[in-house]
């Protein structure tokens, strides 16, 4: 799924911050429903968050809610002040049998 109109504010100076978000995932037995993903999206609008923050906090949410077997949440957030910034999270489930000899 892509995001290209992500925003939230800047903790520090109010001002807006966009990004385009990628959400990569492997169910296991749930899925995002898209109309729900877009307006929880919505709720950073008007919120302050660092840039690592917001995409952790997006991808803790997903991994609580749908327990995916993989999923990869990527920020591109966009240049301001002369830089740009791309945050990725990573998850793998682990599975009952992994480490086994």
């Amino acid at each position: 799924m892509e995001c290209p109109e992500f925003t939230c504010l800047c903790p520090r100076t109010g001002q807006p911050d966009f990004a385009t978000l990628r959400i990569r995932y492997v169910p296991d037995q749930h899925c995002v429903e898209l109309k729900s993903l877009k307006l929880y999206l919505w709720s950073f609008r008007g919120e302050g968050a660092f840039h690592e923050d917001v995409t952790n906090r997006i991808a803790d949410d997903l991994i609580s809610l749908l327990d995916p077997r993989a999923l990869i949440v990527t920020a591109e957030f966009r240049v301001r002040g002369g830089i740009s910034t791309e945050v990725a999270v990573r998850h793998l489930k682990k599975t009952f049998n992994e480490g086994r000899s």
